[in-house]
């Protein structure tokens, strides 16, 4: 990514997620209240991901959970997220399937932890399984949204992803990032490629941990 790519992506990242921020506060509020009242623990969960560079960072998000939930994955290592799951709260699904949830990663935005558009931020443990190839998917921020994303989410392979994220990366163009942020809005309004794909078979591992 050039550096004039940089500076406009950045200043887009910081336009987009003010407004954002702006915007969504009013049902942010309501969210928040929502969650409260559905189940007890914190409004936010956080989560260590890792981002550009291989630099960890807090990511935010609206919980979904219940406190103390068991952890819970796929096969390929990433975070089992099944329409049924037991431990999703009342709230924590709705806001699952239309991606509210994920309102909060604004501020990461906004820090500068995170972009708009690019790959999907994982965990340490997803990361440390990278091949020397995925590894390119650390030489630009994590996005909210990405080409990963927009190609089925939750609904397509963990090794599948990772190539379309180095596909991101190798053919970057804030052009690209402007297809990618057009083609997430039909993805959320009909909340496609929410949930893993039926036959993928759940591991169970300790601790707690969201999607």
């Amino acid at each position: 990514m050039r550096v004039y790519q940089q500076l406009i992506k950045r200043l887009m990242d910081v336009t987009l997620s003010l407004l954002g921020l702006t915007l969504s506060l009013p049902l942010s509020l309501v969210i928040a209240l929502l969650i409260k009242i559905d189940s007890q623990g914190p409004v936010l969960f956080r989560q260590t991901r890792i981002g550009k560079d291989g630099k960890p960072f807090t990511c935010y998000k609206f919980r979904t959970m219940y406190v103390d939930a068991p952890d819970i994955r796929n096969p390929d290592g990433s975070t089992f997220n099944a329409e049924d799951d037991p431990r999703v709260t009342r709230v924590g699904r709705f806001l699952r399937k239309t991606t509210l949830d994920e309102l909060a990663q604004f501020i990461n935005v906004l820090k500068g932890d995170m972009s708009i558009v690019g790959p999907r931020p994982d965990l340490p443990d997803q990361v440390r399984l990278y091949s020397e190839r995925h590894k390119k998917r650390l030489l630009v921020k994590p996005g909210m949204t990405g080409w990963a994303w927009i190609h089925g989410r939750n609904s397509i392979p963990w090794e599948l992803r990772r190539e379309l994220d180095v596909e991101y990366v190798e053919n970057y163009s804030l052009w690209l990032d402007f297809q990618i942020l057009l083609r997430t809005i039909p993805m959320v309004l009909l909340a496609k490629g929410v949930y893993v794909a039926p036959e993928v078979k759940p591991l169970r591992h300790e601790g707690t941990k969201e999607n």
